[in-house]
Formats: C-alpha cells, structure tokens, sequence
C-alpha cells in the first residue's frame, strides 16, 4: 500500500505515556487531535498531559539520574545504547515518513530521509565516548595535582517544536544521554508522532527505566516543565517569544538552558552574483517544510541597480514551484503545519500590501487546492528593512527583497535585525565571500546557497538564541565543569605527572 493511500497510525499507545520505562494510564481523559495538513482531518488522537502527568514524568526522571545505573555508566556503554537508537529509528523509517508530512506538511521525499539523519546523529555523539575529553589532569597554583572532569548537568527537560521533530528530538537527545542525564521529553501538539516513536526504540533497546520519559503537552502545562526544581537544565527550540519566556523561567531558579529560537536570516547578493542562479538557489531552499524553518534565508538584499532583476528572477522561479499533496511524487512543495500558521502567514502578507511592498508573486491559496493548509510561493519586492515583512519571523514561503546603496549598506542591511541565526554570501569571489561573512552578525554563513552543517554546532548570535545544537558544542551544554584538586596524583595519572 502506498504512503498516501495509508492512514494507519504507526504508534502503539498514542493514549498513553511513555514514563520510568513503562507506558502508563493518563491522569485525565483530555486528548489532543493531530490534524493531517493536506486533508484537513484528524489524523491521530493522543493524550494530553496534566500536571499530575509532568510531575510523574519529573520523579522518573530524577529517580533515574540519583539512583539509576545510567549516569554510572562508562560513556563507551551508553554509547552503546545511542547507537541502537540510531538502529531503530532507520528501522521505523517508513513510518515517519508517513507521519511527519501529515503533521507538517514536509513533502515525502525530504521526509524519507528524516531516519537516516537522526541516525546520523546518535552515532556521532556515540563517537564521542572515545574521541571527547571527559576528563584531564590540570596543574593546580598551589601545588599538588589537579583533575577537570565533565559531568552530565542533570535532569533534562527537552521541548521540541512540530516542524521538523525527528531531527530536534535526535539533536537533543543524542549529546545528552552520551553525557549521562537523563530526559523528559516534552513533544509539540501538532506533531507529537516521532515522540512515541524514539519511546518505542528506547523501549526496544532496553534503555533503562527513567531515563527517557516522553509526554504530549500543550504550553500551560509545558511551562511546569520549566518550572520544575527538580529539572536541572532546559533545551528548547521554538520561537523568540516562547524562548523570552523560558529563559526568564529558568533565570529566577538559575537552571541552565540553550535555546534554539527564530530567524530573519539575510541572503547578501554581491554584485558579480548571476541573479538567475541565486534565484533558483533561493525559491528551492525555501520550498524545504514550507518555508516553516527558523533558519530560512527569506531576506534577500541587492544593490539598488539589480532590485528589479532580482524580484523579476525571484518570481520567475517561485512561480513555477509545484505546490500539492507532499505524497505525490510531482509535488515540490506541500501545505502549512496548521491553519492557525495559514492564517498567521496571510496576516502578514496583507501586511506587506499595507506597507506598500510589491507583490512580484503569489499572495494568495493555490486555486486548485481547496483544502489543505496551502499558501502560494511569494515574493514581495521594495520592500522597507523597517517593515514588519522584513523584521518579523512570518515561517512561511514569503520572501522579501530589499534594495541597498552598495555592498556595505547590504551588509549593514543584514545586520539590521534582532536575529542573528543563519545567512548567506552569493558571489563567484571566495575570498570576497570570507570577508562578508565576517562582517554579518549570525550563527551560521553559506556561501552561494542555503547551507549548514549540524556536525559543526547550529545556533545564533542576539536574539536567535543561546548556546549550539549539534557538534562538540552541541554537547557542552549537557555538561558541568568539576574542579579537583588532589594532594598528588593517583595510580591511573602516575605515569602523567609532566603536566
């Protein structure tokens, strides 16, 4: 049977949770229905959880970081458990296939792939057991002998959003249980699927009791996540507003947190840049989810001279993007996560009409799609860096062209904005490349295209967040810093003494 014809749900328990290693009874009856993008229908009904259900999850959790096994595990056995995660996920990779488009409109082809990334992901941090330095040996100012040891900072409480959860949950997931914490995994009510599915393969590989506990909430009872004592530390991805209010949480109890949060991130076209190759380069990246990603490059900045050229060469390729089902195999494109996120994307649109952007194309619902949480390919040109259009996040396929006196005023353009999380240089010049990359205040460059690579850390500077997912940085935040200082060394560092 085909993916598209086949509506089965792929999960076991979706009326329970996954909680100190068993699936348990809800404290409530309340449930939350998971709409299918493209139909419009329930696609799948899970429960909802309470505060009973948090504080459950939390006392799992923390009985299993201060009496379990799994913190007193040598990083080589946990990487052990990482690797099978990995195993099973590649194994369940059909099912979040079907899941993940429904839930948020990712289009089957890009979904397909979803298992062996997050695959990708438990077996780089699985690496680490060997290669990272857990602990060195340190020559104390007053004599004698020294140890600086990382340990995992605890409880972990790891809120995921609904645009690309597989790959969240691995991003999260993976550098803390190398570390030892241990995990209670908050999934998002639109696309809670991938949540019960890392559940069933830490069931399958025998991960032990508490270690990972997963529950559906929505942001009321999240919050108690947040607030919790009892949670050592918070990792969240989401939006700047929700990233505010967490940070602020976790500031009056001083827990720690990284936030991965939103973007306005700037494309910067040099003026040797072929406009035609850099709009097909731009309208597909921003085909990825819909346009529904933090890091898209949805600003694009050109000299005055070209503003026209590259509207006209922008809606000339946006325009010929084939929106639809994402299980037709024709479909480049597929529908919004939610009709709130329609809605909250033809808001802005009319906006930039307001405003008095240009619209080049687009604007509106494919005509030839009645249903579903469609909304055309646009392109707005003249558009005002002081916009709204051009300031606020829209996480939709909606890009906004923006004119500058010359190369240093794109630049100053660029960095005109309260985020600061990916961007891009388009040119034939690397070396001129280099040197506007490090002129623009954000987390990550690609030159010539929409580009990133999670193994060398993804996160922003300002307002796009705190700390980095992913890499060796990805996993310093799961960890503290201890201090030891010893009267002389012991057995294990007597042949080490030559500091």
């Amino acid at each position: 049977m085909s993916l598209a014809n086949d509506i089965s749900v792929p999960i076991r328990h979706p009326d329970r949770f996954f909680i100190g290693g068993q699936w348990v009874t809800p404290s409530s009856g309340a449930t939350i229905n998971v709409i299918d993008s493209h139909s419009e229908d329930v696609y799948l009904t899970v429960a909802e959880a309470q505060a009973a259900d948090i504080d459950r999850a939390v006392s799992a959790a923390r009985e299993a970081f201060d009496n379990g096994p799994w913190p007193r595990l040598t990083h080589a056995e946990r990487a052990g458990y990482l690797r099978a995660l990995g195993e099973q996920v590649v194994k369940r990779s059909a099912d979040i296939a079907q899941m993940w488009p429904r839930e948020s409109g990712v289009i089957a082809a890009v979904a397909n792939g979803a298992a062996f990334g997050a695959k990708h992901t438990f077996d780089y941090y699985a690496g680490l057991a060997d290669t990272f330095q857990w602990e060195r040996p340190a020559r104390p100012a007053r004599g004698g002998f020294g140890l600086i040891i990382k340990e995992p900072v605890g409880v972990v409480g790891a809120i995921i959003p609904w645009n690309a959860p597989m790959g969240l949950i691995s991003m999260k997931l993976a550098p803390a249980l190398i570390a030892g914490c241990t995990v209670i995994l908050k999934s998002s009510p639109e696309a809670p699927g991938e949540g019960y599915l890392i559940a069933e393969a830490a069931e399958a590989v025998g991960l032990p009791p508490g270690v990972l506990n997963v529950v559906t909430a929505d942001r009321e009872v999240s919050e108690l996540l947040v607030r919790d004592p009892r949670v050592d530390k918070i990792t969240f991805t989401g939006s700047t507003a929700a990233g505010r209010k967490i940070a602020s949480i976790c500031g009056e109890r001083i827990a720690r947190c990284t936030l991965e949060l939103g973007g306005k991130s700037a494309a910067v076209i040099l003026d040797d840049a072929d406009l035609e190759t850099t709009a097909q380069s731009l309208a597909m990246a921003e085909c990825l989810l819909s346009g529904q990603v933090c890091a898209s490059l949805t600003r694009i900045v050109v000299t005055r001279s070209r503003h026209d050229d590259m509207v006209e060469a922008l809606a000339a390729a946006f325009s010929k993007v084939k929106v639809g089902d994402p299980f037709d195999p024709s479909s480049q494109m597929g529908p919004l996560a939610a009709e709130r996120q329609r809605t909250r994307v033809e808001g802005y649109i009319a906006k930039g009409l307001e405003t008095g952007a240009t619209l080049a194309t687009g604007g509106g619902r494919p005509k030839d799609l009645d249903r579903g949480w469609y909304v055309e390919p646009t392109v707005f040109g003249n558009v005002d860096n002081k916009s709204v259009i051009a300031q606020e996040e829209i996480f939709g396929p909606v890009l906004s062209v923006i004119a500058a006196d010359d190369e240093d005023d794109a630049v100053r353009i660029a960095n005109d904005t309260i985020y600061g999380l990916h961007g891009a240089v388009f040119t034939n010049d690397v070396a001129r490349a280099r040197e506007v990359a490090g002129q623009m205040r954000t987390g990550a460059i690609g030159h010539n295209g929409f580009k990133s690579d999670f193994d060398m850390g993804h996160g922003g500077f300002k307002q796009s967040g705190i700390g980095r997912e992913g890499g060796v940085d990805g996993l310093l935040p799961f960890l503290e810093s201890k201090a030891v200082l010893l009267d002389g060394p012991t057995a294990r560092y007597h042949q080490h003494t030559e500091l």
